[in-house]
């Protein structure tokens, strides 16, 4: 069974999957939201991949060098033996600045004896629509796509470069390397440049995971997640993406399939939150940068999503020549939810605002900046809290009045309050506290089943929603509150399976889903540990690590009775909500903490 066995690698402007076998089944270049080179994953015969065929005898063994985004892939057989060492370089110029070009590095290091091997280079350019040319230079293998827009890459390579396109055996005698990049090279490529370019991008990634707070339980884990979070963000505007992938199924030979190559207004929030909480800042800044470029003027409307460099049209295209992932139709890039109104993104987007206004230094021209959006977004909630909207779902088909919705319009007017204070601005604080009093009473008023003693998914609904479980974390409910251990008690009673949570049981536009929301999971999780059930919060957190991939990745989804990763990879919220999970089970349990009290006892 395939369960998304893949490692990724990027750089923070695109990124690779590389399967456990080492082949690359998926990548983009230059940038992540461009059209694929290889693209396996999504039909293994026209697709395109990157990788080394070897005797069947050969053990394979993948794992990350600890604390980086670098991917090592060892094979051995007997005294063969040999590693693919997969990155994509990440490092600061001396002059300022990063160094991140769209390049995968291959550093093949020999380790013993006489390795064989034969490589499979084919790349399918543009989508894999058309012919992808191949030439032998002098320096480079050149692949080149006419199909519609003209596409090329350049592979170098201090392999026999025939021997590579024509499939020959190589037997591997000393260190080697693949230099793949969309841009075709100036200086000459050799074995002691990328050695020098693999030792500074793992340099790199070990001072950036060592700013990551540190916690004496669950510290891998949460430095792992950390770091696929990284990778998802966009160097050049800040945008953060809700994964590296598109069409991925949520349930194999359905149709739940999307590109979600996009920064989501919600998803992006959420991380940037979590980015605070493990003291990486210039993520949390430059977030919040790209928000003030994309934020429209004040008559304006506030997308759900952007592009990566902040499109606002993101129409959605079906490629009906790719089979999908295991068969899984349509193959989509672009997505149609971009017009859809959610009323929960004015409430995530207030709280980062609200975070970097407390938590940083903030000039008088940003802050105005910021206090026209914070006013421009306090005006959208007025307008449209009472209406209903998509949810947090997407749900396609109607419009209702989520609680979750409700709830988040709340957040977004409590945190205006807040920045209001901090501004001295005595008329707004007034004015936006009776709204957000309004707000509350509505929500207890219709969102409240006496019934089931519980808050449901919408305005006199039974059903109820995972995402109810947030109005603890976001300050709606304190912990507790009788009303949201009830909330935490009748969403597990009614949404717990097989151990795994569903995100709703109710009908959508295309039936009841039949697989559990991976973030899902991490909110129940979170919520036992805040009403006091920590050792169900435990157990339930250890069989959810134990579901991640040999590498410990998550995917959107995990398949009911086969524990399957399934939907897009890896995907930023199941990620983001694990740290916040291990984070509210090792609170107190720090080495800091430990060592204050140790030097503090009375």
């Amino acid at each position: 069974m395939d369960n998304l066995d893949y490692g990724i690698i990027g750089n923070c402007t695109s990124a690779a999957l590389v399967s456990k076998n080492g082949w690359i089944d998926w990548c983009c270049l230059p940038e992540f939201n461009s059209s694929s080179v290889f693209a396996r994953i999504l039909d293994k015969n026209i697709g395109g991949t990157f990788g080394l065929e070897c005797d069947p005898a050969y053990r394979i063994d993948q794992k990350y060098i600890h604390h980086t985004n670098i991917l090592v892939t060892r094979f051995e057989k007997g005294e063969d033996r040999f590693e693919v060492i997969d990155f994509m370089p990440r490092y600061h110029y001396e002059q300022g600045g990063y160094y991140c070009p769209p390049d995968i590095i291959r550093y093949l290091v020999h380790i013993s004896g006489k390795p064989e091997f034969t490589v499979l280079y084919d790349p399918r350019l543009n989508w894999a629509k058309g012919q992808t040319e191949i030439s032998l230079n002098r320096d480079y293998i050149k692949s080149y796509n006419t199909s519609g827009k003209y596409e090329s890459i350049y592979l170098y390579t201090d392999l026999d470069k025939k021997a590579v396109i024509e499939k020959q055996k190589i037997t591997l005698t000393e260190n080697a390397f693949f230099l793949l990049s969309y841009n075709q090279k100036i200086r000459r490529q050799d074995t002691n440049r990328i050695y020098l370019k693999y030792e500074r991008t793992k340099v790199y990634w070990l001072n950036w995971s060592e700013k990551t707070v540190h916690l004496n339980l669950y510290d891998d884990e949460i430095n792992r997640s950390a770091l696929v979070l990284k990778l998802l963000t966009f160097q050049k505007t800040g945008a953060v993406l809700a994964a590296a992938t598109t069409s991925l199924p949520e349930a194999i030979g359905e149709v739940r399939n999307w590109d979600y190559r996009f920064c989501w207004i919600r998803d992006a929030a959420m991380t940037i939150r979590i980015f605070n909480k493990i003291a990486h800042t210039s993520e949390a800044l430059g977030f919040l940068r790209f928000i003030i470029d994309v934020t429209p003027a004040k008559d304006e409307k506030i997308q759900i999503m952007y592009g990566i460099r902040g499109e606002r049209r993101l129409k959605e295209h079906i490629l009906d020549h790719l089979d999908g992932y295991h068969g899984s139709k349509p193959v989509r890039t672009g997505n149609a939810a971009y017009k859809q109104k959610q009323h929960d993104i004015y409430g995530v987007l207030m709280d980062v605002i609200y975070q970097d206004m407390t938590m940083y230094q903030v000039s008088t021209e940003h802050a105005e900046e910021l206090w026209t959006i914070v006013r421009s977004i306090v005006r959208s909630v007025e307008t449209n809290w009472e209406k209903p909207d998509k949810g947090i779902w997407e749900i396609r088909s109607e419009d209702r009045q989520f609680t979750f919705s409700k709830l988040l319009c709340w957040v977004a007017v409590d945190r205006a309050v807040r920045i209001a204070r901090i501004l001295r601005m005595d008329e707004y604080i007034r004015k936006w506290t009776r709204l957000k009093l309004a707000i509350s009473d509505d929500i207890h008023r219709n969102a409240w089943n006496s019934k089931l003693q519980a808050f449901t998914q919408s305005y006199g609904s039974d059903d109820m929603d995972a995402s109810n479980l947030l109005m603890e974390s976001y300050g709606f409910l304190d912990p507790s509150d009788p009303k949201f251990h009830g909330t935490v008690e009748a969403t597990m009673k009614e949404l717990l399976n097989d151990g795994l949570m569903y995100r709703y049981k109710n009908k959508d536009d295309f039936g009841v889903p039949s697989t559990s929301f991976t973030i899902c999971n991490f909110w129940l999780v979170t919520s036992l540990c805040r009403i006091g059930r920590r050792e169900e919060a435990e157990e339930l957190f250890k069989r959810l690590l134990s579901l991640s991939n040999h590498v410990g990745l998550y995917s959107e989804d995990i398949e009911f009775g086969t524990h399957r990763l399934l939907g897009n990879f890896p995907q930023a919220y199941s990620h983001l909500a694990l740290i916040e999970s291990a984070m509210a089970l090792a609170k107190g349990t720090t080495t800091e903490s430990k060592l204050f009290k140790a030097l503090h006892k009375p």
